[in-house]
C-alpha cells in the first residue's frame, strides 16, 4: 500500500498543471462534456425508440440535471459556467478577466465536441439501424439529436429573438443565483438550482429551435456532425441557421445583464455600499466623541 500510494503521489505530481487559467479551461472542458453527453443522449434515447424511451419531458429533465452534474464537476475549479454567453456576461460585469473568455469558449466547445462523440459511439449501431438517418432533409434525420434546428415554421428573425430572449432568461436567472448581495444561495446548491433554470427554460422555450442559447454547446456537436457523416449541410440547412446560435446568445447576455443590473443589481449593491458608508460615518462619529473628552480633561489637569 505505502509503495503504491507513492507510485500515485508521483504520478499526479507528473499530471499536475500549475497554470491556472489552463487548469480552469480543462475542467470546463469536463463539464460541457458531461452537459452535452446526458443531454444529447437523452435526445437520442428518445428519437432512436421512437419516443418509447423518452418524450420532451424527460429531454428537458436530462439537460437540467446535466448542467447540475457538470457544474457540481468543475464548480469549485473554473466557476462552473459551461457555457461562453455565462462567461461573457460576467466578463461584462468585471467579476472575470477578459483572458478568460476567448480560452474558456475554445475548451467549452471541444467538451461539447468529445460530449456529441461519446454519444454518437454509444448509439453507433442504432444509428445506422434508423432509416435514413444521415439525410439532413428527411423528416427522420438524427442531426438535430447533436445540434439544434429550426422548426419548419421559424424564420430567421424569429429564431434569432429566441435565441436573445431565451438566453436573456437565462443570464438573469444565473445573475440572481451567483449574487452574494441579493439572497445568496447556500453554498452547494448553486449547481441545482442553475439546473432548474435549465429545466424551466427548456420546458417554456424550446418548442422553436430547442433552446440552444449556448453557442459552445451548439457548435462542437455541429462541428462533431460534420465530421461524422453528415457533412457541410449542418452548416448551410435553415439558410446559415447554425449562425443563429452562436451569434444571438451573446447578444443575450448583454441584454440579460443590462435588465438584471438596471432592476435589481444596481440597487442593491447600492444598498449595501450605503450601510457601509453610514457605518463607517457613525464609527468615525463614535471615535471623535470618545477623543474630546480626553482631551478637555488633560487641559483641566494642565491648568492645575
Amino acid at each position: 500500500m505505502g509503495r503504491q500510494k507513492f507510485y500515485l503521489d508521483k504520478l499526479a505530481r507528473f499530471f499536475q498543471i500549475r497554470n491556472l487559467l489552463l487548469r480552469q479551461a480543462l475542467a470546463e472542458c469536463l463539464g460541457t462534456l458531461i452537459l452535452v453527453m446526458f443531454g444529447c443522449g437523452a435526445v437520442a434515447q428518445s428519437v432512436l425508440s421512437y419516443g418509447t424511451h423518452g418524450r420532451f419531458l424527460t429531454v428537458n429533465f436530462a439537460f437540467g440535471f446535466a448542467a447540475t452534474l457538470g457544474i457540481l464537476v468543475c464548480g469549485q475549479v473554473s466557476g462552473g459556467h459551461l457555457n461562453p454567453a455565462v462567461t461573457f456576461s460576467l466578463c461584462l460585469l468585471g467579476r472575470d478577466r477578459w483572458r478568460k473568455f476567448p480560452m474558456y469558449f475554445l475548451f467549452q466547445t471541444i467538451g461539447a465536441f468529445f460530449g456529441a462523440s461519446v454519444i454518437f459511439a454509444m448509439y453507433y449501431d442504432a444509428l445506422w439501424d434508423f432509416p435514413g438517418c444521415f439525410n439532413l432533409t428527411s423528416d427522420s434525420s438524427t442531426a438535430g439529436i447533436f445540434a439544434t434546428y429550426p422548426a419548419k415554421h421559424l424564420t430567421i428573425v424569429n429564431g434569432f429573438f429566441d435565441q436573445i430572449i431565451g438566453t436573456a432568461a437565462l443570464i438573469v436567472c444565473v445573475l440572481a443565483i451567483v449574487d452574494p448581495y441579493n439572497n445568496p444561495i447556500p453554498q452547494g446548491l448553486e449547481a441545482f438550482t442553475v439546473g432548474f433554470v435549465v429545466l424551466v427554460i427548456g420546458l417554456s422555450m424550446g418548442f422553436n429551435s430547442g433552446y440552444a442559447v449556448n453557442p459552445a454547446r451548439d457548435l462542437g456537436p455541429r462541428l462533431f456532425t460534420a465530421i461524422a457523416g453528415w457533412g457541410s449541410e449542418v452548416f448551410t440547412y435553415g439558410n446559415g441557421w447554425f449562425l443563429v446560435p452562436i451569434f444571438a446568445p451573446f447578444l443575450g447576455a448583454i441584454i440579460g445583464t443590462m435588465i438584471y443590473q438596471l432592476m435589481v443589481g444596481f440597487h442593491v449593491e447600492g444598498e449595501v455600499r450605503d450601510k457601509k458608508e453610514n457605518k463607517n460615518e457613525e464609527e468615525n462619529l463614535q471615535l471623535t466623541v470618545n477623543s474630546n473628552p480626553k482631551s478637555k480633561s488633560n487641559g483641566k489637569e494642565a491648568n492645575c
